[in-house]
């Protein structure tokens, strides 16, 4: 039995970090949507045992550290059986990207597995699952904008508005536990939640509540990123923002067709080395 799947990126149209939680995780509240940036993935599930990954981007790990891998191996443990299953990942989403690659990857995983094998489980226990796997998982099996609170998986479904979106990736990986550990955390307001609460978003979002804590960090590091936000917004992005802890920034359009329009423009600034993609909110 094979299936194949779409798996989405991701863009943080805002996050706000209030505080660090007991258990290593911190607490926070993000606005996300999925964009029509997908790697193709694979899955083959049959009679034996074993897990087996593998992917035509070699910077991808694919032993038991890959987190569809890990996916694999949670839904078998909860599904109670024995499967041999192979997954083969076609990437586009870069890596290590804050666009959520590796955990959409999970998420596709664990649906695909759910069909092929016939198990059955509702949303809730997929998410569930998820979330023992990484704090973006459930995101990404909800299939749907979505307001994300305490360490990212507490999810509100949220109608977003569908921008378009030119993904800018300059072509290296941030660690996300370097930049949450650097973090200054005593500078965020207690307010936070109250300014970017669920009830404030039964009147929509808007392209001015563009923010991300984490953005401070990265761009003091990496200050050229700051650079390719400045040519998104001077090639007709109503704003631009990092996407998670980066290092992906991302332009947003009114809709796909004006990204469009605006991407060879953008591209056109930018050295051989950086990625650029034009897309759509989902």
């Amino acid at each position: 039995m094979a299936l194949k799947v779409l798996s989405p990126a991701k863009v943080n149209l805002f996050l706000r970090v209030s505080g660090k939680r007991p258990d290593g995780y911190h607490d926070i509240l993000s606005l996300m949507q999925p964009v029509s940036l997908y790697d193709d993935i694979e899955i083959e599930a049959g009679e034996g045992e074993g897990i087996s990954v593998s992917s035509d981007n070699p910077a991808l790990p694919v032993g038991a550290e890959n987190l569809a891998h890990r996916a694999a191996s949670a839904f078998l443990k909860k599904l109670g059986k024995t499967k041999s299953v192979s997954i083969h990942i076609k990437k586009r989403i870069p890596v290590g990207a804050g666009l959520g690659g590796g955990s959409s990857n999970a998420a596709s995983v664990l649906m695909g597995l759910n069909e092929l094998t016939g198990a059955g489980f509702d949303e809730a226990v997929l998410m569930d699952i998820g979330s023992r796997l990484g704090s973006d998982v459930p995101f990404f099996i909800l299939k749907s904008g979505a307001l994300a609170a305490g360490r990212g998986t507490e999810l509100k479904r949220v109608k977003v508005p569908e921008f378009g979106y030119i993904l800018i990736n300059p072509g290296y990986h941030v660690s996300t536990a370097w930049v949450y550990g650097n973090l200054d955390l005593t500078k965020k307001p207690e307010n936070n939640k109250l300014t970017y609460s669920v009830a404030s978003f039964r009147e929509g979002f808007e392209v001015g509540d563009l923010y991300n804590d984490l953005e401070s960090v990265t761009l003091k590091e990496h200050p050229d990123l700051a650079e390719y936000k400045k040519i998104l917004v001077k090639n007709g992005a109503l704003g631009a923002l990092m996407s998670g802890s980066g290092p992906t920034v991302f332009g947003v359009y009114t809709d796909g067709e004006s990204a469009q329009k605006a991407y060879a423009a953008v591209k056109a600034c930018l050295d051989e080395t950086v990625s650029a993609f034009a897309v759509k909110g989902l």
